[in-house]
């Protein structure tokens, strides 16, 4: 008999506050599944790479790839009812479609095969979007990649629910306490 589990992903740009979201449902006590690139970045950095992202981007897309789809087998493994990501497996076809890169066919057949249950969208928001050592974005070019993001989730028939804008606390009611998650 299958279990009855809801995948949860949180997608949008960089520097639209996923994370914050994420670190709070874990402060609630939520079982969540966290970014995986700064780890990629960071491990490429410790070989000498300062940014595995701009100079192998295929690399890291398929190490992005293999850590996206352990976390979704992880989270299935589980017991857990309710299960949140901060950005699933298309997220990678976003960034190498962005990048105008090619791609294996295995990108577009993972994401396919793995499926989440509800899409929440947080849209680039001026205000809160800060770049750092691993996050070096500018808020055009996290505009750019949001749009991206919810092309690859649209094209495989995921309905996106659009997060508004508020604190991290009002943000996160809104995921928990929203119809769309069927909590």
């Amino acid at each position: 008999m299958q279990k009855s589990q809801n995948k949860i992903v949180l997608i949008g740009g960089p520097g639209t506050g996923k994370t914050s979201v994420i670190n709070e449902l874990i402060k609630r006590g939520y079982f969540c599944m966290p970014e995986i690139s700064r780890q990629v970045t960071l491990k490429a950095k410790e070989k000498g790479i300062d940014q595995l992202f701009l100079t192998e981007p295929l690399l890291f897309s398929k190490m992005l790839l293999e850590g996206r789809e352990q976390q979704f087998i992880t989270a299935d493994k589980s017991d857990e009812k309710l299960v949140f990501f901060d950005r699933g497996i298309p997220d990678v076809i976003a960034y190498m479609e962005y990048f105008k890169s090619d791609y294996p066919s295995f990108f577009t057949e993972k994401s396919a095969f793995y499926k989440y249950d509800k899409i929440f969208h947080f849209s680039p928001w001026d205000e809160i979007h800060t770049t750092d050592n691993e996050r070096y974005e500018t808020f055009e070019q996290s505009i750019t990649i949001d749009k991206f993001l919810t092309k690859a989730y649209t094209d495989l028939g995921y309905p996106i629910i659009n997060i508004p804008f508020g604190t991290i606390e009002e943000r996160t009611d809104f995921v928990i306490h929203s119809h769309a998650c069927d909590l």
